[in-house]
Order: C-alpha cells, then structure tokens, then sequence
C-alpha cells in the first residue's frame, strides 16, 4: 500500500515512469548484499550480543520514518542508547539544525543516552547493519538520502521533500561529500541531485567511498574532540593562575 505524501504526488500518475524505482537499483542491493553476508552475519551478531550484555533491553531499535514518496516505514537498528530514552532533546537539536546554517553535527559527544561502546558504533555505522533487512524488504535501498524521522519530515519545505523522490539508503552521496561538514541545506542540495543523477554507476561509485568516508568522519571527530580538550585544559589552567595571583598578595601582605 502506498500513502503518497500530497506533496510529493503530485502528477505522480503522469510521472509513474520515472518515480518507479529502476530494477537495476533492486539487483544491485541484492547482489551487494548476498556478496557481504559472510562478514556482515558474523559481525551483526557479536554487536548484537555485545549490546545483549551490556545494556538492559532489547536488542534493536524500531523507529518510524520517513521513504520512498512519504510512505512510513519501520527503521531497524541495533540499540545504541538506553532503553526507552527520551526524544525531545534530538527533536529540538534538529530544528536548529534546519533552521541554522550549522554543520550537520550530532548529540553524541555529551549525551548520557548512549550506552558504552555505542558511539563507537555509531560513529563507523555499525548501528545501521539491521537496515539491510529494510532493504530486503524492500522499504530502503544501499545508496539514497537517509530516511527522515517525521516530525523532521514535517519541517521540510516542499523543495526538501523532493529528497524522497527514490528510496531512502544506509549511504549516500551526503555521506561520501562531508556529511558531518556540511549544512542543512547543502545536505537537500546533494540528495536532490542524487535524485536526478541516480545510476548504477554512481551508485557503485557511492559504495566503494563509504568506508574510506567513514574513518575520514572518524578522525574528524577525533580531532574535534581534540581540541576541544585543549581549549577546556588551557580555560582551566587559565582560571587556576586567576585564583593563585590574589592569594600571592595576601601572603606577601601578611610577610610570608
């Protein structure tokens, strides 16, 4: 059953050629996953136990979203926060980020949500392996803008919705263009222009940058936090020598 989002469907009837997702797209996510299996199956399950053992709750996590032409789908992830987090935190973060000219960065740095080891995974992306089950199903695709949550999608001016033209993917060309780098806005400009260039070719092209992609992400958080450790060491040392100078005087002034 498909629930068009109005609008998105407009002259859909008139343009079922081109929003019909091309078989070339369908044969490639089977093949490329067929061909991962022996590494993916092995890996899912030791994170799969690892999250088992280490924080109480189930072992994935479903979230409603936002695919292919408006229709809703059920998100699968391995759990990387604690069970039952609350959510408005990440809802009122994102709408700085649309409504910003911010880099597209996340909450995980400070946020007590996430469970040990699980910035770990979301930083390679390892929480998402489940997602090749949505695209299995047929709800998601290898390559293609990452699919909105809806209070998200409902933000969305008419031109970003345009993003949901073809489905949604675990990759795409945002995350292999700076991602973490990027804006709102310039993240809908690649997606649209995904959109309207979408080939086999450019798809493989997506694929094989994802991981070099990813560990460039990695140390570009790495470094980040870096810095951040320093300008926080240097603020600290800084307010130290503050409060040492008064205490030389009264020493002084007292003849010690």
């Amino acid at each position: 059953m498909h629930c068009f989002h109005p609008q998105i469907s407009q002259n859909v009837d008139a343009q079922r050629g081109s929003l019909r997702v091309p078989q070339w797209k369908r044969a490639l996510d089977i093949g490329c996953i067929v061909l991962a299996a022996p590494v993916v199956l092995p890996v899912g399950l030791i994170i799969a136990f690892l999250v088992k053992v280490i924080s109480p709750g189930p072992v994935f996590f479903y979230q409603e979203r936002i695919g292919y032409l408006g229709n809703k789908f059920r998100c699968i992830k391995f759990r990387t926060m604690t069970h039952n987090a609350e959510t408005k935190v990440h809802a009122a973060h994102l709408a700085d980020l649309i409504n910003s000219n911010q880099p597209m960065t996340k909450l995980d740095t400070h946020d007590s949500r996430v469970i040990p080891f699980g910035r770990l995974l979301r930083a390679f992306g390892l929480d998402e392996l489940p997602q090749l089950i949505n695209v299995l199903k047929g709800e998601m695709s290898l390559v293609g803008p990452r699919p909105c949550l809806p209070y998200e999608f409902e933000r969305y001016q008419p031109r970003h919705r345009g993003r949901c033209a073809t489905l949604p993917g675990l990759t795409g060309l945002w995350q292999v263009s700076g991602k973490n780098r990027t804006t709102f806005e310039e993240m809908i400009d690649l997606d649209l222009d995904y959109c309207r260039k979408k080939s086999v070719w450019l798809d493989l092209k997506i694929i094989a940058l994802t991981i070099p992609a990813i560990f460039g992400q990695v140390w570009d958080t790495l470094k980040r936090k870096a810095a951040a450790r320093r300008a926080h060491n240097e603020q600290t040392r800084g307010e130290t020598m503050g409060h040492e100078k008064p205490r030389a005087h009264i020493d002084v002034v007292h003849g010690k």
